[in-house]
C-alpha cells in the first residue's frame, strides 16, 4: 500500500495520517487512491469504532498537488477523474456510522479545507491557519468544499473565504464555526485522542449512528430524515448496549 497516507488500527481507533510533509501534505494521484482505499477499509472494518485524522509535518493539507495536477491528462488521469477518486473517499467516510476527530496543525488551504471538514469534530492548534486560494491559480472548489464549507460556516462566510484572500487564524476559525475547539500548539493529538476515547468507552454505535443521521440529513427531505431516525432509534433500542444503559439509567432514577 502507498505510504502517502497511513492507516493504523488500535483498540477500536483507526488513525488516518496524511504523510507527504515534504509537499505540505498536498494530495497527488497516489494519495488520492490511497484516500479512497483507506476510506473503504475503515468503513468496512468491524473492529473500528472511531477515527482520528491527522497529518505529518508543518501543515495539515495544502489541497491538491498543483505541480502533479498540471501534468494530468485524460480518463482517470484527468483532473476530473482525480477529483472523483478523492470524492469517493469523502463520501465513504461521511456516510459511515463512525465518528471522526481531526487534529489540525499548521496551514489548511484549498482542498485541504474539504479534507479537514470530512471530520465531525475538529481540534485545531493555536498556530493553525485557514485559507481558500483556489482563485489564485484560476481553479474552483473541490474535495467537498462547495458543500462542506457552507454547512460549517454559512453561505456568506463561505463566499467571503472563497472569493477573497481572507486568511483565518485558529481563533477566527473557531468564531466562524470552521473548527470545534482550539488548543495550545503541541496539544492537538492528546485532545483528539481523548475525544475518540470518549466515543469508544461510551455507546460507540450510538455515537456513530448519530453522526450518520446528522450528515445524511443535510439536503434530504424532512420526511425521509424522520423515517431514518425512527428506524435507527428502533434498532438502537434493541441492542444489548442500549438495554444495559437504559437499565442503569432507570435504576439511578429510582434511587432519587
Amino acid at each position: 500500500m502507498s505510504d502517502s497516507i497511513l492507516l493504523t488500527v488500535d483498540d477500536g481507533l483507526a488513525r488516518i495520517t496524511l504523510n507527504r510533509p515534504h509537499r505540505l501534505n498536498a494530495i497527488n494521484a497516489d494519495a488520492a487512491r490511497a484516500w479512497r482505499d483507506i476510506a473503504a477499509e475503515v468503513a468496512g472494518r468491524d473492529d473500528v469504532g472511531a477515527v482520528l485524522f491527522d497529518a505529518e509535518g508543518p501543515a495539515f493539507c495544502a489541497g491538491g498537488d498543483v505541480a502533479e495536477m498540471s501534468s494530468m491528462d485524460g480518463g482517470e488521469g484527468s483532473i476530473s477523474g482525480f477529483a472523483d477518486i478523492i470524492h469517493e473517499g469523502h463520501q465513504t467516510l461521511g456516510a459511515m456510522p463512525k465518528p471522526i476527530v481531526a487534529a489540525v496543525n499548521g496551514a489548511v488551504a484549498g482542498g485541504g479545507l474539504g479534507f479537514m471538514l470530512v471530520a465531525d469534530y475538529i481540534v485545531a492548534a493555536e498556530s493553525a491557519r485557514f485559507v481558500s486560494k483556489y482563485a489564485d491559480i484560476g481553479l474552483t472548489p473541490d474535495c467537498g468544499v462547495s458543500t462542506l464549507l457552507p454547512e460549517a460556516i454559512g453561505m456568506r462566510r463561505a463566499l467571503q473565504l472563497t472569493l477573497t484572500s481572507t486568511s483565518l487564524t485558529a481563533a477566527e476559525a473557531l468564531d466562524w464555526g470552521l473548527v470545534t475547539e482550539v488548543v495550545a500548539d503541541g496539544g492537538t493529538d492528546a485532545r483528539a485522542r481523548a475525544i475518540a476515547a470518549g466515543w469508544l468507552s461510551g455507546a460507540t454505535a450510538a455515537f456513530g449512528q448519530a453522526k450518520r443521521l446528522l450528515r445524511a440529513g443535510v439536503g434530504r427531505d424532512y420526511g425521509t430524515a424522520l423515517d431514518d431516525e425512527a428506524r435507527t432509534i428502533g434498532a438502537a433500542f434493541e441492542t444489548p448496549d442500549a438495554q444495559a444503559r437504559i437499565g442503569a439509567f432507570l435504576a439511578r432514577s429510582a434511587r432519587r
